[in-house]
């Protein structure tokens, strides 16, 4: 079994930045992939972005370039950097972890959640 705990989250104004943190716990770095989702008010989870066992990132196309991803084994946590926010951000950001080399962006492919924090861009 793991657990994943979010953090950081937080109102923001458009074009701000925030940091967010994601803790893993009963497992090893070495064994699991991590990924980034958020779901908006009336919208559906979607993908935000992944970090595999060897440190390959992935990002939805929406967050590219303003997103950076990146983890720390020896902690067992990842990090979600977000530069230049938009109000279309907002939404309850998700860290999720799977026993996989390489982040799914289906979220059904992954064991264990976090309980989500909210992020909100708003002047």
């Amino acid at each position: 079994q793991a657990q994943v705990v979010e953090s950081g989250g937080g109102l923001v104004q458009p074009g701000g930045s925030l940091r967010l943190s994601c803790a893993a716990s009963g497992r090893t770095a070495s064994s699991i992939a991590m990924g980034w989702f958020r779901q908006a008010l009336g919208k559906e989870r979607e993908f935000v972005s992944g970090i595999s066992r060897g440190g390959g990132k992935d990002y939805a196309d929406s967050v590219k370039g303003r997103f950076t991803i990146s983890r720390d084994n020896a902690k067992v946590t990842v990090y979600l950097q977000m530069n230049s926010l938009r109000p279309e951000d907002t939404a309850v950001y998700y860290c999720a972890a799977v026993g996989a080399w390489y982040p799914p962006r289906e979220a059904n492919l992954y064991n264990y959640w976090g309980q989500g924090t909210q992020v909100t861009v708003s002047a």
